[in-house]
Order: C-alpha cells, then sequence, then structure tokens
C-alpha cells in the first residue's frame, strides 16, 4: 500500500525532494542498501575526506529537508543520510510499527549494508527515535549518537496536538495556506523558523503523504542501559511533542554515557543556534 495519496502526488513529493536537495551545494550520490524490511535509499554527501555520520530525519518529512536545515555538519562530516522506510523519499513504501524495535532493526541492517562495524549517528524527531531503537537493538554498532527534539525517550500527549488539528482540518476544507503557517506554528512557535523550505515540506507532507501519527514510542529502560556510547541529548524547552522537562531527566537515567542540553525557548520546529552546532560538530568530532 502506497504511503502517498496518489501517484501524481507522489511525483510532486520527489519533485520537492530533488529541488531541495539541489539546493545543498553539495555532490550527492544515491546509494541502494537491501534491508530484511525492504531496499533502502541514502544519499552519500558532505566531506568524503571526513569521519562517516549517519543521519535520520524527521517523521512525515524527507531527508532532502533534514540536511538543508543541519547543512552545517556537511562541512565536517562524510554524511550517509538515510530516507527513512515507509517515508516520504525514495527508500521502499513499507510502514513499520513505532511501537516494537523494527525500526531499530531496520537502522542495523542499514549499516550493514553500507558496510560498517560501527558508526557515528545523528536522528531528528521521528530520527530520534529510529535511532533510540537502534540504540537498543544493536548497541554495538554505534560509535556516537546525537539525538535532537528525539521521539522515543519520554514522548508527550498534550493538548496543544489536538489544537493543532483544527488549523489542519481548516486547510484540507479550503486549500488556503495560511492555514498550513497557523498548524505548523504550534510546532514552531516563532514565524521566523517557518522559511519557504519548511512550508513547502509541510504542504507537500499535508497534501501528498498519508500523515503518520504514531512516532517511535518510549524505549526500555534496561534495553538503552547496554549502550555505552557517548550521546548528546537535546531538547527543546517548549516542545509540544517532546518537551525537554520530560525527555531530558529519563534520557540522564537511562543513557549511560550521556550528555543532555535544553534548547531554551524553543519548540519542536527551530532554527539551531550556533552554539548549539559548534557543540554538535565538537561532540562528534571529540
Amino acid at each position: 500500500m502506497s504511503i502517498y495519496k496518489t501517484q501524481s502526488g507522489r511525483e510532486m513529493s520527489l519533485k520537492l525532494y530533488d529541488a531541495q536537495l539541489n539546493k545543498l551545494d553539495y555532490l550527492c550520490k544515491d546509494v541502494y542498501v537491501h534491508t530484511r524490511f525492504g531496499r533502502t535509499h541514502i544519499i552519500e554527501t558532505g566531506n568524503l575526506s571526513g569521519e562517516p555520520l549517519l543521519v535520520f530525519h524527521g517523521g512525515n518529512s524527507t531527508t532532502a529537508y533534514n540536511l538543508l536545515m543541519y547543512r552545517f555538519l556537511l562541512k565536517d562530516f562524510h554524511i550517509y543520510a538515510v530516507d527513512i522506510i515507509g517515508h516520504p523519499g525514495k527508500s521502499d513504501e513499507v510502514s513499520l510499527s513505532p511501537r516494537n524495535y523494527d525500526y531499530g532493526k531496520w537502522a542495523s541492517d542499514v549499516i550493514i549494508g553500507l558496510g560498517f562495524d560501527k558508526i557515528a549517528c545523528f536522528g531528528v524527531s521521528f530520527g530520534g527515535g529510529v535511532l533510540a531503537k537502534l540504540m537498543c537493538i544493536a548497541p554495538e554498532k554505534i560509535e556516537k549518537s546525537v539525538l535532537i527534539v528525539p521521539s522515543g525517550i519520554k514522548n508527550a500527549f498534550p493538548i496543544s496536538t489536538v489544537k493543532m488539528m483544527i488549523p489542519l482540518l481548516k486547510y484540507k476544507l479550503t486549500k488556503i495556506e495560511k492555514y498550513i503557517k497557523e498548524t505548523a506554528l504550534f510546532m514552531a512557535l516563532k514565524e521566523e523558523v517557518l522559511d519557504k523550505d519548511t512550508l513547502d515540506m509541510v504542504k507537500d507532507s499535508f497534501d501528498h503523504v498519508k500523515t503518520k501519527v504514531g512516532m517511535p514510542s518510549n524505549v526500555n529502560e534496561r534495553l538503552m542501559q547496554q549502550c555505552k556510547a557517548p550521546t548528546l541529548i537535546i531538547a527543546g524547552e517548549k516542545d509540544c511533542l517532546f518537551p525537554a522537562r520530560k525527555v531530558l531527566p529519563r534520557a540522564k537515567r537511562i543513557i549511560p554515557n550521556n550528555t543532555v542540553h535544553m534548547l531554551k525557548g524553543c519548540g519542536h520546529m527551530h532554527m539551531l543556534p550556533e552554539r548549539e552546532k559548534k557543540m554538535i560538530v565538537d561532540f562528534l568530532k571529540e
């Protein structure tokens, strides 16, 4: 069953994917690996003489958009940016359960398919949850981890996610684009976060993708404690989905080798400040 609403919608989504990828101004190579769940597409890019870094994007989004938002990584690292299976992009349209550890098994297969024994990993939002599952399933494959506003540690179900449905419903009924911005503002908080690339991605997801509402579930403490790799967890103070006040205390408790940091005043969608960019690069290069 397709993850897109229509075939023409799929084509439009992939057209946006390619257009956003072209904005990077870096050479991008298509890599495919086979996993037990299906064929997986990866963008190889960045500094090809740098340390390898496996990157997982957010849910109902794309790896192309994620690379635009975190393009500061491309200067220092040899990036393998994976299209999460069952999400928009060029991997197989196979939907996995967010409630079990299938995403962790899939990610482990990706690392094997790329030919690595272990690799540093970077995951955002849904992709942070995929990385958390990987840390539980195959801790030996992880050199270091960076989790940004991650699911899978301590998910919340705040009232704001219900409120977000109101402008989204208005958009679906009217197709008036101001309602896209109103919907996204529940996660972004500030209009300056919603640049054209972000709004294009959100609109594409609403228009063409069968939205996945289930995020990777909270990981098991016993399984997570097997992962001894250095791990940096960054959460947003005002994140309506994975708030820092919930995520960071549990991360400190269940992840043995942790460094935690709060993005003050930030929602789920954010513009990462220069200080935090440097923190991430320094952490990965230590």
